[in-house]
């Protein structure tokens, strides 16, 4: 079940949307070597509690799960690329940290990540977090009335094959809105022209994630973190964004 918004109720999640960035925005500007992971959730949450916004990550317990999640950010470092389970360990020089956080304000949702690298960057990981930035700005440009979902799949799919990164289907985009989870799954690879026709009013999370050497993951045994089954450098990029009658609309930029 898909549920179109209103532009009023898009303007909302726009609200949202900014908060999220402006989070996410401090966030990259406090992570530095030596920063302990423990110490930038503190901030996320007492940013939230500042804010009056709901985290949707706080009990979140999904079936992949392992027991509820109790943190307002997934932070994850080098080759953990999603649902980083916050824990005491702080960032070396040339770590890279991506990070992923929603909320909700006033019952309307926003969801991003963004991916940074610590102290000293390594070329090979600048052009990784490249790669998922330049396949988010590809999958957005595609998210526009009447085209297909899969439009914005092969969009994101086509820049990281041209950076000749695999892709990994099992976790992708998604809709949200009054949930954090909705309708429909984005995956970062399909075929164009193929799936449901787009229509104003969706909103969708469109997050691009690539490991440098596979397509494969594995599960950190707190049963949440996930990483690159070979251990290669990953990274992360999303936004959240409303496809409306003169095309997509980046809620959380």
């Amino acid at each position: 079940m898909i549920e179109l918004k209103t532009a009023a109720e898009i303007e909302k999640m726009r609200v949202t949307g900014r908060f999220v960035a402006e989070v996410l925005t401090t966030l990259s500007g406090l992570a530095d070597v030596g920063v302990n992971l423990l110490d930038l959730e503190h901030h996320a949450r007492t940013m939230v509690t500042q804010r009056g916004a709901e985290s949707c990550y706080w009990d979140y317990d999904p079936s992949f799960g392992r027991g509820p999640f109790r943190n307002v950010i997934c932070l994850s470092v080098n080759d953990a690329v999603l649902h980083g389970l916050p824990h005491d360990y702080r960032m070396c020089d040339g770590d890279v940290l991506s990070m992923d956080f929603a909320v909700s304000v006033d019952g309307w949702v926003a969801d991003a990540a963004r991916t940074v690298i610590v102290g000293t960057p390594a070329a090979a990981d600048v052009r990784l977090v490249r790669a998922t930035e330049e396949a988010l700005t590809a999958g957005t440009a595609a998210a526009r009335p009447g085209n297909r979902l899969g439009d914005i799949s092969a969009a994101i799919g086509a820049v990281a094959a041209d950076y000749g990164y695999p892709v990994n289907v099992e976790f992708g985009g998604h809709g949200l809105g009054r949930t954090m989870h909705e309708d429909p799954h984005v995956p970062n690879r399909g075929t164009p022209g193929r799936g449901m026709k787009l229509r104003a009013g969706m909103t969708l999370a469109l997050e691009p994630w690539l490991a440098a050497g596979t397509d494969r993951i594995v599960y950190d045994p707190d049963g949440w973190t996930i990483r690159s089954a070979d251990g290669s450098r990953t990274a992360h990029t999303e936004n959240t964004v409303a496809i409306t009658e003169t095309g997509p609309l980046v809620l959380t930029g």
